[in-house]
Formats: structure tokens, sequence, C-alpha cells
């Protein structure tokens, strides 16, 4: 007998990863040309020269045990320290190795959070909509806990704090945030921030326990406009930042990142202790040991996302223009429209008789809108302008 839950979720991929992958099937009988593939926010600009020359200078100089061999299970101490120095010299903090925990990426970063903090199935976590949709199956079948999802504003998609509030009792573990947003491209403000904060401190002391802030941030260095990102962690003690390289390092594939959990953090060592026990019972000890060395070298670079800033101009503005509504992106490479009538999903479905990909908000729990992820050549958003101006004049506009 097999674990139902876990078959189901087998059986059915992500409703991102499907329609990807009927873009695969698709291109097959138009061509990769004609399809105008906007589901999957995989980096499309190429990795800093600095990538490269690191890959090649490793592989050049070190015997190949010191590249392919087993690191310590939280990563190699050099990697760590490498990057607390780069966190360091940013954001003023004092972070030292024993601060890190290096991952396969955002995804088990954030899974090893969940499962180190659940101490029992009436543990909650709180996200707020909209959200990345596997954050709900890593809380429910990762960690076994309860995840609350907390409606959109959808005016700005900055926090919605009176229903937050409502839903925060001593149950509630921890608080889920993303900023720069996956879908929206939304950066939560500094006055935002504030707010969180100092409720989290409140609800805390009320219910005799900390509430964990867990930050998710991929695209943290993916901004436009001259906007800043919040660094969280200063901001709150009890903060769990969780991050990628796959973004700022354009290098998806690799899958590298880490935890960081702060000096501040109450009971620090167990904490800590508690992610690294989340990683043996997970499987996700010693990160992909050459790219360790690799980020070890680039922590403080990142790809040119100047392509993406024009690709977001170009999308945002010619979709306005005919007459879809959208709260314009600050950074990540999305863009959250309303759709033309109230079943996202439906709407698109229809897009798809003009070979337009695209991932309806239901899943994000903001039905009505759609992701646009224009991590894509320019010239494939410039050819793709025609086709949403087609699909609004079905629609009337």
């Amino acid at each position: 007998m097999l674990n139902q839950n876990i078959l189901a979720l087998g059986k059915k991929r992500s409703t991102i990863r499907e329609i990807f992958e009927f873009g695969n099937q698709r291109a097959k009988l138009v061509g990769r040309e004609n399809i105008f593939d906007f589901s999957l926010g995989n980096p499309n600009v190429p990795a800093p020269d600095s990538v490269q020359h690191a890959v090649r200078d490793i592989i050049n100089t070190k015997h190949p045990s010191a590249i392919h061999g087993y690191t310590s299970a939280q990563g190699s101490e050099d990697s760590r320290t490498a990057i607390a120095e780069s966190l360091n010299a940013r954001f003023g903090t004092d972070y030292s190795a024993k601060n890190l925990y290096l991952t396969l990426g955002a995804a088990a970063s954030i899974s090893l959070c969940f499962k180190a903090l659940t101490a029992s199935p009436a543990d909650e976590f709180i996200v707020f909509a909209p959200f990345f949709p596997e954050y709900q199956v890593f809380i429910e079948h990762g960690a076994g806990a309860k995840c609350v999802v907390i409606p959109a504003q959808v005016q700005d998609f900055q926090i919605n704090f009176e229903e937050f509030e409502k839903k925060l009792n001593p149950h509630t573990k921890g608080v889920v945030i993303n900023s720069p947003n996956n879908p929206t491209g939304v950066v939560y403000s500094a006055e935002t921030i504030s707010r969180l904060s100092a409720l989290l401190t409140t609800k805390s002391e009320e219910y005799g326990h900390p509430i964990f802030l867990i930050s998710d941030e991929p695209y943290r260095e993916i901004i436009f406009d001259g906007i800043e990102v919040p660094f969280i962690a200063p901001k709150y003690k009890n903060t769990l930042v969780c991050y990628s390289y796959s973004k700022s390092l354009s290098i998806p594939g690799e899958r590298i990142g880490y935890v960081l959990v702060p000096n501040t953090v109450d009971d620090f060592g167990d904490v800590y202790a508690a992610i690294c026990g989340a990683g043996r019972v997970l499987g996700y000890v010693c990160a992909p040991a050459l790219f360790q060395q690799v980020i070890a070298r680039c922590a403080a670079d990142i790809a040119d996302i100047s392509i993406y800033e024009k690709n977001r101009n170009i999308l945002f503005e010619g979709l306005t223009s005919m007459g879809y509504s959208c709260v314009k992106p600050e950074g990540a490479f999305y863009l959250f429209p309303k759709t033309l009538e109230e079943n996202d999903q439906a709407f698109c479905e229809r897009a798809k008789k003009y070979d337009l990909l695209l991932v309806h908000g239901t899943d994000f729990g903001a039905p009505g809108h759609m992701r646009i992820a224009y991590c894509v050549q320019t010239e494939t958003v410039q050819r793709a302008l025609p086709l949403f101006e087609k699909l609004a004049k079905e629609y009337g506009l």
C-alpha cells in the first residue's frame, strides 16, 4: 500500500509544470519559435562571467576529490564563511559560518525550516496570497503542519493586515514572506515590514513563544527603478532567511542556496541544530560540492538583470495600453495582471489557441489573475503582444 497523498502528488504535476510540458509537446507540432511560453520562472540571461571562470579554475587547478567529494553536511566551512562575509559587507551584519546551512536551492531551504519548526500537527504556518503554490505542499505533506492562507490585498499586493490579525493564534508557528514576490513582482514596503515585525513581536510575547518569520528571498537582487528591498533579518529577531542563487546568478539547474539562522533567533543553538536534523530527515545534506566552491567566489555577483527590466517595461506598457489591469512589478520577473473574465482558468485555456502559455492565479491563491513569467527573450515578448491584443479583442477591449 502506498502513501495515497504522495501518490496523488506524483501523478499530477504542478499547474506550472503541466503548462510547461504542454508547451514542449505543442512545440513539436508548430515549432518552438511559435510557442510563447510564459509558464516557468526559468532565468534566460547568462550567468555572470565570474561563474564560468570559477568553474573552469576550480576544475583545472584542484584535485577531483577536492571538487566532487563530500563536504560537511551543512556545507564546507570555507564556503559558509565566504557567504557570511559577503552578507556582512552588504548589510552590516555579523554572521559567520555557524549561521549558515547550505542547501539544494530555496525549495530545500524552506522545506527544512517547516520541518525543523513543526512540533505538532496543530502547528500552523501562515502564507500571504498570492504565494508560490509549493509552500502548501511543503507545509502540509513535507512537515505535516497546517497551511493558513491570508487573502490577497489586490490593489497593491502588500499584506492584508486585517485578515492576517484574525488568523494569528497560539498555534501559529511561522509566517512566510516572499519579497520581491512570485507571482506579482511586488516588493514589500519598509512600512509593511515594520508593521509586520511589530505585530509578530507583540503576538510572540502574548503567546509565550516565538513566531518565526521565514523570508523566502531568491529574487532579492532582481529589482528595478532604484527600489530597495529591506533585508529582513535585522528588523525581526526570529527571522530565518531562505535564499537561492538560481535567480541572482542565473544557475537554477545547479540547485544551490542556504538557510540563514541569525544569532538573534531565540534558542539559536537548538534552532540551528533542528535545521541540521531536518536535513538528515529529508536527505538535504552536503549541497553540490562544486557549486559550494563557486558561490564562495561569486556570492556578491549578479547576472545582467537589465534584460528583465526591459522585458517588464515592454510587457507592462503594452498590456496596460490594451486594457489589461496590472500592479506594476518592482522586482523578480513576473507580471500578475487581472484576467479578462472572472474564471482565470478558462481565460488561460482560451489563450492557448494563440499559443500563449500563462498560469492562472487560482493556483497562487488569487483567482481572477494570471502569472506571466517574462524571463524569456525580448523578441518573444515583442512578438507576443499582438497575440495578447487579439485575445483582448475577444473580450471587447
